[in-house]
């Protein structure tokens, strides 16, 4: 099975609605393929996050007992007249319907995430992992640059820019691949006394270079920005200021 294949199915296998035949081809080529069992473990990692219940938003009571009045209301107006315009009922439900789901969408800005905020959940699920399982941190090991630029080489369909900042105190450990942004990408993995960064690296959508853009999730710090056509994603435990330090560094590098 190819790995386009299979990330068509990886979606219908987590879910698991593939039959048996189908599912052990995903197995197997997830064993020899990297970036494919890299994709596997993001995409259950992001459905374990989207359980989190602070993603979940509850109606105004006020609201669900206007509805539930209304509904009573019309189903009483119904009664009375249901031999000239029954037929209308359907829609009269169907209005308020979108009437609660515009409300909704007016009211809990936080159920529309954007693009950045669905990278943001994936670098933080992504980079836990990493920390938690010492056999994900690094597929290649070296803090030579010169080993762990050419190990990508014939994994990916560019060419990420490796530098080792060990003299300003931020050591290269090694690099892996990952499957992040619905694209495999390149993981650099740096540390910084007892903290890690991760930091991944994918060509830009735009040439365009923009500057740094900081946010904060789970307590974690994380810093973004694009140059030299290339889209940078830098993560870490670290405080912001040093984690801003490591961002000039290798934006200087550049």
């Amino acid at each position: 099975m190819s790995c386009q294949l299979t990330q068509e199915f990886l979606h219908a296998y987590v879910d698991g609605e593939l039959d048996l035949a189908r599912s052990l081809e995903v197995e197997q080529h997830m064993q020899n393929c990297q970036v494919c069992a890299s994709a596997y473990r993001n995409q259950t990692a992001l459905r374990s996050a989207f359980k989190d219940s602070s993603l979940y938003y509850s109606a105004p009571e006020k609201l669900e007992k206007r509805i539930r009045s209304s509904l009573r209301r019309e189903a009483k107006s119904e009664a009375g007249r249901r031999w000239f315009d029954w037929r209308w009922f359907p829609v009269g439900v169907m209005a308020l319907i979108l009437v609660l789901g515009l409300v909704i969408w007016r009211t809990a800005p936080s159920l529309r995430p954007s693009g950045d905020e669905f990278i943001a959940q994936e670098m933080v699920s992504n980079h836990v992992r990493s920390l938690q399982l010492e056999s994900h941190r690094t597929d290649v090991i070296s803090s030579d640059q010169h080993t762990v630029k050419p190990w990508f080489d014939g994994k990916l369909d560019f060419a990420p820019p490796v530098k080792d900042f060990s003299g300003q105190g931020f050591p290269l450990l090694g690099g892996r691949l990952e499957y992040l942004n619905n694209r495999a990408v390149a993981a650099l993995i740096y540390q910084r006394q007892k903290h890690y960064i991760n930091l991944y690296i994918w060509p830009a959508e735009e040439s365009n270079a923009t500057s740094e853009v900081a946010t904060k999730r789970q307590g974690y710090n994380l810093l973004h920005w694009t140059n030299s056509g290339m889209t940078y994603w830098a993560i870490s435990d670290l405080n912001g200021v040093e984690l801003h330090e490591f961002a000039r560094l290798v934006q200087e590098a550049q």
